[in-house]
């Protein structure tokens, strides 16, 4: 059966479902001759996508538009954001820079966040709050949106954000276990054999990326290609202005 087929077959057995927001964080190593990527090992009994490598990330929640942060994200993300359709206003583009982050802090224990003034955070929040952190969104750059094909479960509308690991300025301990989410945490070159196992559409980011590295330092400048699907295929476009 072709991929055409199974997207039609799946969407003769599931209904229309609005993709809901989420946000992934790919974090990179500069330090050595070869960039590295994090990437988790998800426990094998978890619905989505169980026992694949991954990268940390998820569904945007509400707090994620109310939370102090430590320096807003830059203009220029905000406008890379803003671009392409349905049309988001700049509290929801904070909001999926932020949600980066939490997600990551969560799954991995890896926080991104710089000194605060005291401000006391709750929920997912709190390790940011004990180690005298607010979150910092400020480095961050994207480097792709997709959305989950239609007749699918699960579907999602996902910016894919990446940091540099200097960025990360706090770890909290015991995130990663035999019965966490995630099981396993590891730095790998980019396109070595852990990477070879990702999804589809996840390889097809982190080639955006490659990409990316390969002409420099990153630049908010750069085109932020667009992957979804229509008449039962993947389609690569470029976010532009709504």
């Amino acid at each position: 059966m072709s991929e055409t087929e199974k997207v039609e077959k799946e969407a003769d057995h599931h209904p229309y479902r609005r993709p809901r927001d989420a946000a992934t964080l790919i974090l990179i190593d500069r330090s050595g001759a070869v960039p590295k990527v994090l990437v988790g090992k998800r426990h094998d009994k978890v619905v989505f996508m169980p026992g694949k490598f991954v990268f940390p990330g998820g569904r945007v929640d509400k707090s994620d538009n109310r939370v102090p942060v430590a320096a807003p994200i830059s203009k220029a993300l905000e406008a890379n954001l803003l671009r392409g359709s349905p049309k988001i206003t700049p509290s929801r583009a904070r909001a999926l820079a932020v949600a980066a982050i939490r997600e990551a802090c969560e799954e991995t224990g890896l926080c991104l966040g710089l000194k605060s003034n005291g401000a006391m955070l709750e929920g997912p929040w709190k390790p940011f709050s004990e180690a005298g952190l607010l979150p910092d969104p400020s480095s961050l750059f994207l480097i792709a949106r997709a959305i989950t094909p239609p007749g699918r479960v699960r579907r999602f509308d996902t910016r894919f954000f990446t940091a540099d690991a200097s960025a990360i300025t706090h770890h909290v301990q015991g995130v990663i276990h035999a019965d966490a989410e995630l099981v396993e945490l590891v730095w790998v070159e980019i396109g070595s054999k852990p990477l070879a196992d990702l999804h589809p559409m996840t390889k097809n980011v982190l080639n955006e990326l490659e990409k990316r590295l390969a002409t420099g330092p990153l630049s908010h400048d750069a085109a932020v290609p667009f992957f979804h699907f229509y008449g039962g295929k993947m389609h690569r476009d470029i976010l532009s202005e709504a």
